[in-house]
């Protein structure tokens, strides 16, 4: 399965210079925040593949006018081709604005989306604006968040 993953920047390649066959053979596409709604829109214009998001912590203009055409899948697990995708949208706090959130608030978010992601049987993707805490190979920053990663690792140890 081809998943063309966007994120923050839109794409000149694809929205300034576009043309549908750059599109060809995506089976899904994936905004992980903070993209404007208008280009998340124009790329569900021409594909037929559904066009899934979460919440960047800038996103507070979705709330007035959410991409047309696409799916929100914050706090949810989406089923595409037999994939199970959770989406996690959101930023760490700094600001108390929408979309940021606490340590406290995260733990409460994730143990509703366990619920749904174990009705599912399990999960494949999982999609998220922030990073999960001193996963990967760079040190911690204020925008991550342990949740994640106690999520991340409870998921892969319940694989084994």
């Amino acid at each position: 399965m081809k998943i063309l993953l966007l994120a923050d920047v839109e794409s000149k390649y694809l929205w300034d210079y576009f043309e549908k066959e750059k599109l060809d053979g995506i089976d899904l596409i994936i905004s992980c925040g903070d993209l404007k709604a208008e280009y998340l829109s124009f790329l569900a214009t021409f594909t037929t593949v559904p066009v899934l998001y979460v919440h960047g912590n800038h996103d507070v203009k979705y709330d007035y006018k959410a991409p047309d055409g696409c799916v929100c899948i914050d706090d949810r697990v989406f089923v595409h081709n037999g994939l199970r995708i959770a989406g996690l949208g959101g930023s760490m706090c700094y600001s108390m604005k929408k979309y940021q959130y606490t340590e406290k608030q995260m733990y409460k978010r994730l143990a509703r989306l366990k619920w749904r992601i174990r009705i599912r049987g399990g999960l494949d993707i999982l999609v998220t604006h922030a990073p999960a805490k001193e996963l990967g190979d760079r040190k911690s920053t204020r925008s991550e968040l342990q949740s994640l990663e106690d999520l991340v690792c409870r998921l892969l140890l319940e694989k084994k």
